[in-house]
């Protein structure tokens, strides 16, 4: 059996550039890892290729699976995910996998019995560090809660932006969902096996303005890198399940 690599964090924390990245740059370990696809009842974004992103299905298809003893289902914020349970399997035999989506998902694979056998690298991508969280914390000023949603609802509206141009209605009220979810989302965390903040999420220039990724861009980066290598990095955290 193969290795599955999770790596999870709220919508827009930067997942996607960071794994174009890894497997632009480091095609040599990238090349051992194929990508788990899930069932998303969202519709595509721009330059998302069904079947290579998701399996993009509407949610009474989605719903219907919920009954499949070969499906795991998941509520994902307002929309519905599935997993192929067989598919998983018959992937795991012949691949390492790598899953890259949301904490919800992410926490249910590392705690589910269906992979007990499976080694699992859990890795939560986080838009504040342990120290930035507990800083907060104990400002009263501040309620942590609302300042991580509007920390993602800037990232997300600024992803959006990219993508489309003009947003409508629809897209606001999407941003708005996925960035209020981010605080519990963020919960899940010491579910993982290692943390690790990136400031530069999917609104940030610094993944592709240079031949190679710089600023926290660089540091997630060479980070999952190193994880992978079984390397130690002094990047990624480890939080407890008080932090938040």
């Amino acid at each position: 059996m193969n290795k599955l690599l999770i790596i999870s964090g709220p919508s827009g924390v930067g997942k996607s550039p960071l794994l174009k990245a890894f497997n632009k740059l480091y095609p040599n370990i990238a090349k051992n890892y194929k990508k788990l696809i899930l069932y998303n009842s969202r519709s595509a974004r721009p330059n998302e290729v069904d079947g290579d992103d998701y399996y993009f299905r509407t949610k009474d298809y989605l719903n219907s699976l919920r009954t499949n003893k070969n499906y795991l289902v998941f509520d994902v914020r307002d929309d519905i995910q599935a997993l192929d349970i067989n598919e998983l399997a018959n992937n795991l035999n012949t691949n390492n996998l790598i899953f890259e989506g949301n904490p919800f998902v992410g926490s249910e694979l590392i705690k589910t019995d269906i992979l007990r056998d499976v080694e699992r690298l859990s890795i939560f991508i986080s838009p504040l560090s342990q120290d930035e969280i507990l800083f907060f914390k104990n400002n009263e000023n501040i309620i942590l809660s609302e300042l991580i949603t509007d920390i993602m609802r800037r990232k997300l509206l600024k992803r959006a932006q990219k993508q489309k141009g003009i947003l409508s209605i629809k897209d606001l009220e999407n941003i708005e969902t996925r960035a209020k979810s981010a605080y519990e989302e963020l919960k899940l965390a010491n579910h993982f096996d290692f943390i690790v903040p990136n400031h530069d999420g999917e609104d940030s220039d610094h993944w592709d303005t240079f031949y190679y990724p710089i600023g926290d861009a660089r540091k997630t980066l060479m980070a999952l890198v190193d994880l992978l290598e079984n390397n130690k990095s002094s990047y990624a955290e480890k939080w407890n399940e008080n932090l938040l």
